[in-house]
């Protein structure tokens, strides 16, 4: 089963841009590239086919679809462990880096995605408009990094990567690295039933100053509390049908559009809905 690696046992830094400080807060610039040796791109094939049979009524269906990649059965981790682990991701992630810096993948939050572009209010909308996939961006002494690996796209839809100043149509056997906290992006495009289904990974990474573990510690508890409680809203929200579905769905993406203001705001909205339900809850009482 895959799991997250302690810090002490990640590979070492291996190359990297010595004036980028771990600590310092500072933005990753999203970047993209692609597998092309022909073992990778056989493991890509094989995973889009497993994923086809596997997940056939699903695809099949119009909201889009996220399955924790710690849940497959292992020979399937296994083999995504060959992607997410490779060394030209780790190196693309560690480049913008300093020699102090150490990458601790996030394996239980990775995720299998399966993309159908979806905008009906529901908690997945914010998958495709603007916005932060994270808003702990002021954990300023670590940074997470988001791998996003293409087991199958035609490239009809463009992801922007708007803090970064840049536009990329991923295809099959591509990957991208954004700034999970820190880059604002969305998708252009419009879903087509005929079309190749848009089939990736979602990988994370904390990246993190090395001799810092109670830090590690506490930012990856952090990054995993919230990631799970987000997460969770989003898919019990996703194309939403009952009134529970649909206020849940107004909050999700009123705490995104807020995140794109700044992140505080989303902590301000949820503080203030907490104070009014339990204030409710006292007249109720009385």
């Amino acid at each position: 089963m895959s799991r997250a690696l302690p810090l002490s046992e990640v590979p070492p830094f291996r190359q990297g841009d010595t004036s980028h400080s771990a600590l310092s807060g500072r933005r990753f610039r999203a970047t993209a590239g692609a597998f092309d040796g022909e073992a990778e791109r056989r493991a890509i094939d094989a995973l889009a086919r497993w994923v086809e049979i596997t997940y056939a009524q699903a695809l099949a269906q119009r909201p889009s679809m996220h399955v924790y990649i710690r849940h497959l059965p292992d020979g399937i981790q296994r083999q995504i462990d060959g992607l997410r682990m490779h060394p030209r991701i780790q190196d693309a992630i560690l480049a913008q880096f300093n020699q102090r810096a150490r990458l601790v993948p996030m394996a239980h939050t990775d995720e299998l995605y399966v993309s159908h572009y979806n905008k009906d209010g529901g908690g997945d909308q914010g998958l495709f408009d603007r916005h932060y996939d994270g808003n702990l961006g002021f954990l300023r002494f670590v940074s997470v990094v988001r791998a996003l690996i293409y087991l199958q796209s035609d490239r009809s839809y463009t992801v922007v990567f708007a803090d970064s100043g840049l536009r990329q149509a991923f295809g099959t056997y591509d990957w991208g690295l954004l700034d999970f906290h820190r880059e604002l992006h969305w998708v252009e495009g419009e879903y087509s039933p005929g079309g190749a289904q848009r089939i990736l990974l979602k990988c994370n990474y904390l990246v993190a100053p090395r001799g810092a573990e109670w830090a590690v510690e506490l930012a990856m508890a952090a990054n995993t509390a919230v990631f799970y409680v987000v997460k969770a809203a989003m898919e019990y929200s996703k194309s939403p049908r009952t009134p529970a579905q649909v206020v849940v769905g107004w909050v999700c993406n009123a705490a995104r559009r807020l995140n794109n203001v700044h992140p505080a705001l989303p902590w301000a909205l949820l503080a203030a809905a907490a104070v009014a339900a339990v204030a409710a809850l006292v007249a109720a009482v009385r």
